[in-house]
């Protein structure tokens, strides 16, 4: 009877074995910065958010709700949000990075005053992951090319960047300074090579672009697997037990 009851136990342990692990999901909130754009039609641009899953190996799996002209304020006006607290699940994370559109003082569909409602909304989405048994990752947003006349680089971030930081500080939340770091990377390709980080191409170069492009917001692949690079640095210091994940 001992013999054919340690089999039995023995043989439920063998199958709970088998059974497939459930994936983390790793959620991407955030604005064109980090947005999944077309493979097709000549388009050079790139999300970061599109080529950060290309690091990582199975048992993590990515889903990409960025979207492009979002602010904390319309992501969730729009019901983008909604959709993306339906997947949460107990385990999962969560990062947010807006800034760009929430600065845009003309929009009011998207602006978010820096210390008031740039500040609650993050606070909120943050709340809400953690209510829903998740894990949230304030991003700031990431630097544009802004080079004054004597070739330095300028923030045109100011107070949402450092919202960002005093939130995940005072919530206890990790942070990934990417404003920071793509800062470093800007001022070390210097003024002109930082130009293959963004949008920067000449007429009859991308049949998306016929009279040619100089954009300092947008990231080309060269600038999306930069900050990827960076995204990664952060994760292996804020989230060392997804480390197992990344690729060798």
């Amino acid at each position: 009877m001992k013999v054919l009851l340690l089999s039995f136990l023995f043989s439920i342990i063998a199958l709970t074995w088998d059974l497939p692990k459930e994936e983390i999901t790793f959620f991407m909130v955030g604005d064109s910065t980090m947005a999944d754009k077309p493979y097709s039609g000549s388009n050079p641009e790139k999300g970061w958010g599109q080529v950060f899953p290309l690091y990582f190996k199975e048992g993590i799996r990515f889903e990409n709700h960025a979207k492009n002209g979002r602010s904390t304020k319309s992501f969730r006006d729009e019901g983008r949000w909604k959709k993306v607290m339906k997947r949460i699940k107990s385990g999962d994370y969560v990062i947010i990075e807006f800034g760009h559109n929430d600065e845009k003082t003309s929009a009011k569909d998207r602006y978010a005053a820096a210390d008031t409602d740039y500040r609650d909304n993050l606070i909120r989405y943050a709340n809400e992951v953690l209510e829903k048994g998740g894990k949230p990752i304030l991003a700031t947003p990431i630097s544009r090319r802004s080079f004054d006349e004597h070739g330095r680089l300028m923030d045109t971030h100011g107070r949402y960047s450092e919202v960002v930081r005093e939130v995940a500080a005072e919530m206890k939340v990790p942070l990934f300074d990417l404003h920071a770091k793509t800062v470093k990377v800007i001022e070390q390709f210097g003024v002109e090579k930082s130009k293959e980080l963004f949008l920067h191409y000449r007429p009859g170069d991308y049949s998306q672009f016929p009279e040619g492009r100089e954009d300092d917001t947008h990231l080309s692949p060269t600038g999306a697997f930069k900050v990827s690079d960076l995204a990664v640095e952060e994760l292996k210091r804020e989230l060392p037990e997804l480390k197992k994940y990344l690729k060798e």
